[in-house]
């Protein structure tokens, strides 16, 4: 499967499965990073691609040392199955 990696020009996390892009939109402030919408397209739905996408992005900002603001539901539900992630979420302002 293809690897995550931050298009910091268009502020999204990106993965490319076959030339078919899945991203995270995000917004960067004061060592935040908001998590807003998570897109998948159809095509790789039910292929776990999301999943991996969220842990791709969780392990960079853990490696960064940012905190998150989980805005997207998708988010939200990753962190709370996967309790290694919740020391990096903050409450949502």
């Amino acid at each position: 499967m293809a690897e995550v990696s931050d298009n910091q020009a268009h502020n999204r996390y990106e993965m490319d499965v076959n030339g078919t892009v899945a991203f995270m939109d995000y917004r960067l402030k004061d060592g935040v990073i908001a998590l807003v919408h998570t897109e998948v397209p159809e095509s790789l739905s039910g292929q776990g691609v999301g999943s991996k996408l969220v842990r791709g992005v969780l392990d960079d900002v853990r490696g960064r040392g940012l905190k998150v603001e989980p805005y997207c539901t998708f988010v939200q539900g990753y962190v709370e199955r996967h309790s290694e992630y919740q020391d990096l979420v903050l409450p949502i302002r």
